[in-house]
């Protein structure tokens, strides 16, 4: 059983509690805002849904208290070099991503191989067109700006057009488009349900437990095959 503290106890980390159970996860403690983290609860690894101004402060304190931490927050309010040098210090592990669903991941990889080719056909233009619930606060996601990421470091350097939508109650739909002359090609990913962050925030934080560095969902993907077995065997 993998102990499990929450710092932020919005919609995403009431989803992380509902659902600890199905992950062989307990949670061991809530930090609300105001709240002091220590390892008085005895966690194994944190899961921060916090906001991103709380992001770095958040990683000191976890990193004094000798806590791993899975992130989830965006639009931190310091470098990510920065994020990442804290953790070193700290000697804790860490994943940060601005999504935790594999499905995305698998779809970023297959965007960014794709960017790879047309990058070689000067006459495609690339965009990122995101639709998000009414709720959420940044604009555009932080998974569209992963994505124009991976575009980027895939070798396509021409302007990638990104837009927003909010709308009711859409948990998160991306759209990628290579548009040439005389055709289109899209990508698109849908969420259906925003519970299916939460199930990836918990699987990344049983297999982030005992390790040391600061890792992406890249790493977690790679271990998947070597890993999935644990989810299905004893503990």
């Amino acid at each position: 059983m993998t102990r499990v503290l929450i710092v932020g106890h919005g919609r995403m980390g009431r989803l992380v509690e509902e659902l600890a159970p199905q992950h062989r996860c307990q949670i061991c403690g809530i930090i609300n805002r105001g709240d002091a983290i220590t390892a008085a609860a005895r966690p194994d690894v944190a899961i921060d849904f916090s906001t991103g101004a709380a992001a770095a402060s958040n990683l000191v304190a976890l990193g004094n208290a000798g806590i791993s931490v899975v992130i989830g927050t965006t639009g931190w309010n310091v470098p990510a070099a920065e994020m990442r040098r804290l953790a070193e210090t700290f000697r804790i592990g860490v994943l940060a991503s601005a999504n935790f669903d594999v499905g995305l991941h698998i779809f970023r990889q297959a965007v960014s191989a794709a960017a790879a080719k047309f990058a070689e056909q000067p006459d495609y233009r690339a965009s990122i067109h995101e639709v998000h619930h009414v709720h959420k606060k940044d604009a555009p996601s932080g998974t569209a700006l992963l994505l124009k990421e991976a575009m980027k470091s895939a070798g396509y350097s021409r302007d990638i057009a990104v837009t927003s939508e909010r709308v009711g109650e859409v948990p998160g739909t991306h759209t990628v488009t290579f548009e040439g002359r005389a055709d289109t090609v899209t990508f698109t990913h849908t969420v259906r349900d925003r519970a299916v962050f939460a199930h990836g925030a918990l699987d990344v934080a049983r297999w982030l437990r005992g390790r040391r560095g600061w890792f992406s969902m890249d790493h977690f993907l790679e271990a998947q095959p070597t890993w999935r077995h644990v989810l299905t065997g004893p503990e």
